[in-house]
């Protein structure tokens, strides 16, 4: 029994380094609705399905209280559905600025592909956000065997395993022990375990990390190791399997995972 598929997450995986798209437009909406919020705020419900994103920052008690202090009462139903709208109107206008491929994703891909592993992915996007994001993904060279959305699954995104589920179907995963599953929230982290397939946090571009790859670049060589381990940290904590630095650490980590199957046999 050795590895056969390896399903990655999009923003923040795969494209958009540090996932700025959504971030910088969950900020925008809040603002806007006289509610501001902190980037630590903004990031913490990554990964979800993002009207359910929404309405976990709403639920958060810092901007739940502030929510009332401006409108003068707790937020709706309505509040969340309008400030959604406003969000994907938002996002679709620069979503295909922030789909350059993340360092290494590409070869490594093509790599792996050679060994015979098969690429799925899943995602916090819908459908139509998706549509914009895998076109111009596709002509950057990157273009994963097959995609699941939030949209597809009944709206049961993360932390629910059936995006997972649908990809091991459509791909013909024979066992959820021959599956990976990469991504950069503790989001990702969750729908792993929940599908139960090796769940593994990557370090270098991720949400989690928040960095956008100039500003990574800046840091001297102890500031990053300081990011890495803070960020290595928190997918641990959630309950990773393992972490990488980059995606280049991808094929020998599968290698050492076929090596624990073949001794549990």
């Amino acid at each position: 029994m050795k590895i056969e598929t390896v399903i990655l997450d999009w923003a923040g995986t795969a494209v958009d380094f540090g996932c700025f798209a959504p971030v910088n437009v969950f900020l925008t909406i809040f603002e806007d609705a006289g509610v501001a919020v902190t980037l630590e705020e903004a990031r913490k419900p990554m990964g979800m399905l993002k009207i359910e994103h929404i309405r976990t920052m709403l639920e958060m008690p810092r901007i739940n209280d502030e929510w009332k202090r401006v409108h003068g009462q707790h937020f709706t139903v309505e509040d969340v559905h309008v400030l959604y709208n406003q969000f994907e109107s938002k996002l679709m206008e620069s979503l295909a600025t922030y789909t350059d491929p993340i360092p290494h994703v590409i070869a490594t891909v093509k790599q792996l592909r050679e060994a015979g592993i098969r690429f799925g992915s899943t995602t916090g996007y819908t459908n139509s956000m998706m549509e914009v994001v895998t076109k111009h993904a596709a002509t950057k060279g990157y273009q994963p065997d097959f995609l699941v959305t939030p949209t597809q699954v009944s709206d049961k995104g993360r932390p629910y395993p059936y995006m997972i589920f649908r990809n091991m179907e459509a791909l013909g995963s024979k066992s959820i022990k021959q599956v990976v599953k990469v991504g950069d929230t503790t989001s990702d982290i969750k729908e792993a375990l929940n599908a139960g397939v090796w769940a593994v946090g990557v370090i270098i571009g991720s949400s989690e990390m928040g960095l956008s790859e100039e500003e990574f670049q800046a840091l001297t060589e102890e500031e990053r190791q300081q990011v890495i381990e803070k960020t290595k940290r928190i997918f641990e904590t959630t309950g990773a399997h393992y972490t990488i630095e980059t995606m280049e650490e991808l094929p020998s980590l599968i290698n050492k995972i076929n090596d624990r199957l073949a001794s549990e046999r």
